[in-house]
């Protein structure tokens, strides 16, 4: 067998965004969630369904799946590969505009249901040391939870270290697949799961059609080069920083080989700095 990367952009939507397997997302959601007996989710509709870009290789503008169910409420999964400037807002804005585009002009407030975010994040977020965490609005003192309508999850992957054999519970099993799925060759063994099941089967590269592997593939390459992009411009932006250190501490009549020190610069990046103040 030969699994696909889950967090490609097509990966993750055909397989979290299937209309014909919602067991996978309804599994996925009850485990994250921690919902058990009346509370689990039983059935869920796709407001996003999976398609491919119709210009292939194009960058979608789905890039998260989103459903409701049986009582309306919505789910947000989303997979974010890199951190990006201003995620936490974005986050906040997405879900805050979702929860109001669930009303028409004059529709009554009742009417909103919760909007529920699971963000899997290949990235460390937060400063805590578990990889799942659970965000709500409570009150700062007494931590009542009245304001009940906006919920946010985040699954940071790196912080997931677990093996197969270490494997608890069916979340763990779930975060495992994401994360580890591409290295693997058979589906791991004791899974009991349906919706899980169903999301290696689907993930298996060798039932996809063509169109479907193109797609993945230009996605792969379309990440590669977003993050070399984002890579160069970190790289220029500290570039700057230190040449305008630089220029203090030659203003100040620094050693070069202090500035060296203290900026990171070479000699020669130095010395051609001092050349072009002096011109």
């Amino acid at each position: 067998m030969q699994f696909a990367d889950i967090k490609n952009d097509i990966a993750f939507r055909k397989i979290f965004g299937n209309e014909n397997k919602t067991e996978i997302l309804i599994s996925f959601l009850n485990a994250v969630l921690k919902l058990e007996g009346n509370k689990k989710i039983t059935w869920v509709e796709i407001l996003n369904p999976y398609q491919l870009p119709i210009v292939l290789g194009a960058k979608s503008t789905i890039l998260d799946v989103k459903a409701k169910d049986k009582v309306g409420n919505e789910y947000i999964v989303e997979m974010q590969v890199t951190d990006k400037i201003g995620f936490a807002k974005r986050v906040v804005y997405y879900s805050a505009k979702s929860y109001s585009a669930q009303l028409d002009v004059g529709e009554n407030y009742y009417k909103l249901k919760p909007i529920i975010f699971i963000g899997i994040l290949n990235f460390e977020f937060l400063d805590g040391k578990n990889y799942l965490s659970r965000h709500l609005i409570l009150d700062a003192e007494t931590k009542e939870h009245k304001l009940k309508d906006l919920d946010f999850n985040f699954i940071e992957l790196p912080k997931f270290n677990k093996t197969e054999q270490e494997l608890e519970n069916l979340v763990e099993k779930w975060v495992y697949f994401i994360k580890n799925a591409e290295n693997l060759t058979v589906i791991p063994a004791g899974l009991e799961d349906e919706g899980l099941q169903s999301a290696y089967t689907e993930a298996n590269r060798h039932n996809w059609k063509k169109e479907d592997l193109e797609a993945y593939e230009y996605a792969r390459m379309r990440e590669s080069d977003d993050i070399a992009r984002e890579m160069l411009v970190e790289q220029k932006a500290e570039l700057r920083k230190q040449t305008e250190m630089a220029k203090n501490a030659l203003a100040e009549g620094f050693d070069d080989n202090l500035i060296s020190k203290l900026t990171g610069l070479t000699l020669e990046q130095i010395q051609e700095l001092r050349i072009k103040l002096n011109q």
